[in-house]
């Protein structure tokens, strides 16, 4: 075999090599969507009859990078926000909205009474003990995660709302 040939056939091998690999930085290395990478476990509800509750559960990140719920859907209110609870000046805890909720690559995030959670505002109807809540989380990158949650009754936090919103009350569970 000539030396010139030798030559094209391992450019070649080469050319054939780098074409089965991902070049493309913003695709090299992606996990893929977020609502593929994120799982929900022991999710709930509190049972209430009208206004406004809260969801709760752990959401686990298995990709290798950070990715971030932007937003909840679900049918059983026409008003979904993420929220944190955090101390006012006066030392009382308050729910307060947040533009999302970060999730650490393969990380973890308790959504629990008296600390994050997900509020539903303007329930469509009675959520009761049994029942089962249908949400779907909605990710920084558009991508989606439907998952379900029972509905359980429970006696507890009973934080203050932090808000302008006319519809919240004073001293509901979140």
């Amino acid at each position: 075999m000539t030396r010139t040939r030798l030559i094209s056939l391992t450019a070649a091998g080469v050319l054939a090599l780098s074409a089965c690999t991902d070049s493309d930085p913003a695709v090299a290395g992606s996990d893929g969507p977020a609502g593929d990478s994120v799982t929900v476990t022991d999710a709930w509800v509190k049972a209430e009859d009208e206004g406004m509750t809260s969801a709760f559960g752990l959401l686990t990140n298995t990709a290798g990078e950070e990715v971030t719920v932007v937003a909840v859907e679900s049918p059983a209110s026409t008003s979904l926000e993420l929220h944190e609870t955090v101390e006012d000046d006066s030392g009382q805890m308050i729910m307060q909205q947040v533009p999302g909720f970060p999730l650490a690559a393969g990380g973890e995030l308790e959504l629990k009474p008296g600390g994050d959670h997900i509020m539903l505002m303007d329930l469509t109807g009675p959520i009761r003990a049994g029942d089962e809540v249908s949400f779907t989380l909605v990710f920084d990158d558009e991508s989606r995660l439907e998952f379900t949650a029972p509905a359980k009754d429970f006696e507890g936090a009973n934080e203050n709302y932090h808000g302008d919103h006319r519809h919240h009350g004073e001293g509901h569970d979140g």
